[in-house]
């Protein structure tokens, strides 16, 4: 009986070991990725005691306390989060605001980031606080989701959020995402669908009507540092040593690496040219180092797994459950698509990593955390016995 008892508790157990193993396999490469792009710059800046391997170092620290921590969640009923989604929400509220205190650090140019003993960006702690609390709201709400007031309360439930990460912190990309998690969410436990196309229409024509106008403008020195921005994104060569030089350089990478690409290690932009090589550039050295090959693997890789998380969402136990991983999903692959398509020079340049490969502690340990809540979800899955 004891016997009989054991088989049925392992029948019933259900653990996603190709999600897991894509995790894993995507944070390799990217410390390889991450040396790779960084070792030049990191060997001739003080900054990084002359030590090449100084952002590999920082990276794999970060990433061992990432799948410690995931580890831990994954074994963690995810219904227990429930009880901190509002306090997560007030948490992000009062560390973007310390960004402006004493206690906020400026790297880059940018005011971004806090000292608490290491750096702490609030931005990727508000995405993981947005999908638990708007995962929270949207249960709680039942069926009054399905009412006007209750589409627009979940709506613009993160505004203020995206407007401190945008104000604040100068961050319009993590806003952008933060809003994106809530549009995502939203439209799957919304049954209205019409009025997202709607949006979307509206956003689009909106959009290119800002840039017909910014088109119109003869200079750029009369232009703000978005305008400009969008106006180096349509003509690149009309700044090439000030706006345009970073997508410049990031398309000679890409070009340069034709179908198979130079070789790991051996690619040219990284020495000096293309800023921010091992972050938000990161995607132009794969192009350049393993070609149309490794960037079209990279691309698969994420594929697969946007794939296991609607497998999880699919048969999650509850509505909880798919909506939490519904919102991970959507912050993944909102992040993906941006950062490949401001490499590709398809939408305007933005700062903005992408996930587990780029560089960035704060990043790859908070995204490990919605992997081990995603892991937690699929473990509340019921297998049925053949």
């Amino acid at each position: 009986m004891k016997l009989n008892l054991k088989r049925r508790e392992y029948a019933n157990t259900y653990f996603d070991y190709s999600l897991l193993f894509m995790i894993f396999f995507l944070i390799g490469f990217g410390l390889i990725m991450i040396y790779s792009a960084s070792a030049y710059d990191a060997a001739i800046s003080s900054n990084s005691n002359n030590d090449p391997a100084f952002y590999l170092k920082k990276q794999a620290a970060a990433a061992i306390l990432g799948i410690v921590v995931m580890l831990v969640v994954s074994r963690i009923d995810y219904h227990f989060w429930e009880r901190f989604a509002v306090i997560g929400y007030v948490v992000s509220v009062i560390l973007i605001g310390l960004v402006l205190s004493p206690l906020g650090m400026e790297i880059n140019g940018a005011r971004r980031w806090l000292n608490l003993g290491i750096s702490v960006q609030p931005a990727e702690i508000a995405k993981l606080a947005m999908v638990l609390f708007l995962a929270t709201l949207i249960c709680h709400m039942k069926k009054g989701i399905r009412t006007k007031k209750g589409f627009w309360l979940v709506l613009l439930s993160p505004a203020p959020i995206c407007v401190m990460v945008w104000k604040i912190t100068n961050n319009l990309s993590s806003a952008i995402i933060i809003f994106g998690i809530a549009v995502l969410m939203l439209f799957v436990a919304s049954p209205e669908y019409k009025i997202f196309f709607l949006m979307g229409g509206g956003v689009a024509a909106l959009a290119g009507i800002v840039v017909l106008a910014i088109t119109k403008i003869d200079s750029l020195a009369k232009l703000g540092f978005r305008s400009a921005r969008i106006l180096a994104w349509l003509n690149p060569e009309s700044d090439p040593a000030n706006k345009g030089f970073q997508t410049l350089q990031s398309l000679y990478a890409i070009g340069s690496g034709g179908i198979f690409g130079k070789g790991l290690g051996q690619s040219m932009q990284k020495l000096g040219f293309l800023p921010e090589e091992q972050n938000d550039m990161i995607f132009s050295i794969i192009c350049e180092e393993l070609g149309l090959v490794g960037a079209a693997f990279v691309m698969l890789m994420f594929i697969i797994i946007l794939w296991r998380f609607m497998v999880i969402a699919n048969n999650a136990p509850d509505l909880f459950g798919a909506l939490l991983v519904v919102g991970v999903l959507g912050h993944i692959a909102i992040q993906v698509i941006l950062n490949i398509a401001v490499v590709t020079n398809t939408i305007p340049n933005t700062g903005i990593s992408l996930p587990f490969i780029s560089y960035g502690g704060t990043s790859v340990l908070f995204l490990m955390i919605e992997i081990g809540l995603v892991l937690s979800v699929g473990r509340g899955i019921k297998l049925r016995r053949l």
